[in-house]
């Protein structure tokens, strides 16, 4: 089950009251209640979103993004890792492949923003959809935890089902955020800090105790834990505060299909989305990936340093420390510089961080008196950080590309082209290691793979033209795409669910609420491990 990059309802409750709060002349703005982020201390910060934006929301993200993809993720990240070593004695190359096959259902998530953006389950929009994510989830896993024998074509069936869950899940809570982010938009940085916040340490917990699990009860019995955090999605939906929508006109709801599918493609087609689209897409595709060529070496007990189980998932642990340090650097220094700025130095840092690698495999590190044991702990760190930094700004600039009216559903469809490109780099790097003859006991070409991978790093700065010059608070979509039109608004008024409608009343903000609804929205995926895998694969 492989939690990956990134990730749509509004306000309030359709039968409640609007929760109305009043300002007094020398009152700062509502919109100033968010600033500053984890400015606040993190207690603080954590109880003022519960707050503003209603504890089952709150819930939902912990849920997803902190225990599915980030605790389930990281432990099964390496558990999927020695399945595929130890269990199916498979080559790294077609490992390489298969972690790739398993992210298949990241790349229709437009198909479950869809459904769940116009294709109610009795009466709700998001609660029968992350049931339906955690029981795939659980019976997903229960087949690979309890067959002994299961032929490698029905493993990865298995496998892909638990992506499935996941990204179903993803989907659904991106929609949440993408919704809320239409009533707070002076909370957008803060939804997408707290995703990365809790997808952080959710794989810091997982990776630390993934590999004593690996060494106590074995791959499969690791595998067979993720029904827990499955378990933890269903029960998420059952508590999602949800507005009902009887008598739903479900022989229209194709209607609704076309025209969120040609909404879609007009945008599409727009040179302010396409030509972002396009880099997201060749800057992952060309970030090669041969992290299970890396992994062969690090377990082989002749060629490699031989390392544990144990010290495999607190290596891995060390990755999800940098990637919250890359998280907290982007939220408090980094998320009000431009785009071009902050992905210009992250691709440069990325691919001059690669030669860590090449050092690490020719064991020049031991000749300066480094073990091996400190020299990858402090790669897999600075690696990790600086793939959250290049993933941060990506998220916002998807975000800013959502359209009202379909915010979730192309959000939606943007994560599905960066895990197209994160599955075209998991591709070309199995056919790197299978070129270069990279077996599961030869590695004397491992180094030349490292090296292509990391001039390959380097291309994407010849297409950073194609990223807007602007910065995270400005809007890039063209003004008549920004309109909404008559069936957004009414989507507006009919799906309040996750929080109440503020109203500023202060002089100096007032028509605040038209103002939310022509900024920018908000979507984070991805992950894992989309926001989490996407950020932690190599």
């Amino acid at each position: 089950m492989s939690p990956q990059p990134p990730r749509d309802d509004l306000p309030g409750d359709r039968g409640e009251a609007n929760v109305l709060i009043e300002e007094g002349p020398g009152s700062p703005p509502a919109k100033d209640a968010g600033a500053g982020g984890w400015a606040l201390s993190p207690v603080a910060w954590f109880r003022m979103l519960v707050r503003e934006l209603h504890w089952s929301f709150v819930l939902g993200v912990v849920a997803t993004y902190g225990i599915s993809q980030g605790l389930g993720g990281g432990i099964s990240r390496v558990a999927s890792d020695y399945y595929w070593k130890d269990v199916q004695k498979v080559q790294p190359s077609a490992a390489q492949v298969y972690h790739g096959v398993t992210s298949i259902p990241w790349l229709v998530k437009p198909v479950w923003g869809l459904l769940t953006d116009v294709l109610p389950v009795a009466g709700y929009r998001r609660r029968p959809y992350f049931v339906l994510a955690g029981i795939m989830g659980v019976i997903a896993m229960l087949i690979v935890s309890l067959h002994s024998k299961l032929h490698v074509m029905f493993a990865l069936l298995a496998l892909m089902s638990g992506s499935a869950s996941v990204a179903i899940a993803d989907v659904t809570i991106d929609a949440c955020v993408a919704e809320n982010s239409l009533i707070h938009p002076h909370l957008a940085a803060d939804m997408m800090s707290l995703n990365g916040f809790c997808s952080s340490v959710g794989g810091l917990i997982g990776f630390s105790i993934s590999g004593f699990l690996v060494h106590a009860i074995g791959s499969q019995g690791t595998l067979g834990i993720l029904t827990i955090p499955s378990a933890l999605v269903i029960l998420a939906g059952i508590l999602l505060k949800d507005v009902h929508i009887p008598n739903f006109p479900y022989g229209q709801a194709h209607k609704k299909f076309v025209e969120a599918s040609g909404k879609m493609l007009m945008t599409l087609k727009c040179p302010e989305v396409w030509r972002p689209c396009f880099y997201m897409y060749m800057s992952l595709a060309l970030s090669v990936d041969i992290q299970e060529g890396m992994f062969y070496w690090y377990t082989d007990p002749s060629a490699g340093p031989s390392f544990s189980e144990g010290f495999i998932g607190f290596f891995f642990a060390i990755g999800s420390v940098g990637s919250l340090v890359g998280v907290i650097l982007y939220q408090n220094i980094l998320r009000d510089h431009s785009f071009r700025s902050v992905l210009c130095s992250s691709q440069l840092l990325l691919s001059l961080s690669g030669m860590l690698d090449l050092i690490l495999v020719l064991r020049l590190n031991l000749k300066i008196g480094i073990p091996d044991y400190y020299f990858a702990v402090i790669d897999e760190g600075v690696a990790k950080m600086i793939n959250r930094i290049k993933w941060m700004p990506l998220l916002v600039l998807s975000s800013k590309l959502c359209p009202p009216g379909i915010e979730g559903t192309f959000f939606a469809l943007l994560m599905s082209i960066d895990n197209i490109g994160v599955l075209s780099a998991s591709w070309i790097g199995g056919l790197l290691l299978h070129l270069l003859r990279i077996t599961r006991t030869e590695f004397k070409n491992l180094w030349a793979a490292i090296l292509i991978r990391n001039v390959m790093r380097l291309l994407p700065l010849a297409l950073l033209f194609l990223v807007p010059r602007s910065d995270p608070n400005s809007n890039i979509l063209p003004a008549d795409l920004l309109a909404l039109d008559d069936d957004a608004e009414a989507r507006q008024v009919e799906n309040v669910e996750l929080t109440s409608l503020t109203v500023d009343k202060n002089p100096s903000t007032d028509g605040s609420l038209q103002e939310c609804k022509n900024q920018e929205h908000l979507d984070v995926g991805q992950d894992d491990d989309e926001a989490s895998l996407l950020a932690n694969r190599g």
